[in-house]
């Protein structure tokens, strides 16, 4: 049988999603809890992309294939119940065979939460700038990088081994009382991709640069935005896209982060 699982969680504690040797990961907890509070013994679970150290998630997906007799919120409440308070099992799906989390998602949708003042409690949550940024305008440097451009100069992946061409169809930046919040959906992202864009509004924000400086950055590759990458503690993966799904999410829906 192969099931949908929708997972949120916070990422602070854990070394990114992705099971490693050796370090704490999301994925790994949740096998775990397979194992320990399901019963499991045999199963695959494969997540629809990695998320880095420190990274958050509102709605990661990943399938599982297991051989169960449960029914699937039975299943979810068991694995629940052997994770740690800081994951969670949204919801578990019965799904056709050929469904694939990563190879079937046609898009995804990352939020980077900015803080304007120094917090107590969302510290892991957010990037806290103490500089004065000018909102206006890294929302108008934003738009210089909607549509299908070249990011190489905002990814350590090697254009020799795999393309670096992202088709970014939303890149918008709200602002939420003392928090700016920056909403960017695409077919895929690079890695680091997300964070260095981030990073470079911030600094366009403070007025360290000007948007035709970043704009330049997608016609000559520039080691920059390395240097200008924001914290993972802002980011969140929001939602991943699969045929079929509405794509139209209301500003409600996109502000629903975790307030500090």
């Amino acid at each position: 049988m192969r099931l949908k699982l929708t997972i949120e969680y916070a990422g602070t504690r854990y070394s990114g999603w992705q099971i490693q040797k050796n370090a704490r990961t999301v994925q790994g907890e949740i096998e775990r809890a397979l194992r320990e509070g399901a019963g499991a013994t045999r199963f695959e679970l494969y997540g629809s992309g990695r998320t880095d150290a420190g990274v958050h998630a509102i709605a990661q997906v990943a399938h599982l294939d297991l051989d169960t007799t449960l029914p699937a919120e039975l299943l979810r409440r068991r694995i629940n119940d052997g994770l740690p308070s800081d994951i969670n099992i949204l919801k578990i799906t019965p799904v056709r065979h050929k469904f694939h989390a990563r190879h079937d998602a046609v898009a995804r949708s990352y939020l980077y939460q900015i803080a304007r003042r120094r917090t107590a409690f969302g510290k892991a949550l957010v990037w806290w700038v103490k500089d004065d940024l000018d909102a206006g305008a890294m929302r108008t440097a934003a738009r210089h990088f909607v549509g299908l451009h070249d990011f190489r100069s905002f990814s350590d992946d090697n254009p020799d081994e795999k393309s670096t061409q992202v088709l970014l169809e939303r890149f918008d930046v709200h602002e939420r009382g003392d928090a700016l919040l920056v909403h960017i959906e695409g077919s895929h992202f690079l890695w680091k991709m997300v964070r260095r864009l981030v990073g470079v509004l911030v600094e366009i924000g403070r007025g360290g640069m000007t948007e035709r400086d970043a704009a330049a950055m997608l016609v000559e590759p520039s080691r920059l935005p390395a240097r200008l990458t924001a914290p993972a503690s802002g980011l969140f993966l929001h939602r991943v896209y699969y045929p079929d799904e509405p794509r139209t999410e209301s500003l409600e829906t996109v502000m629903a982060l975790p307030r500090y």
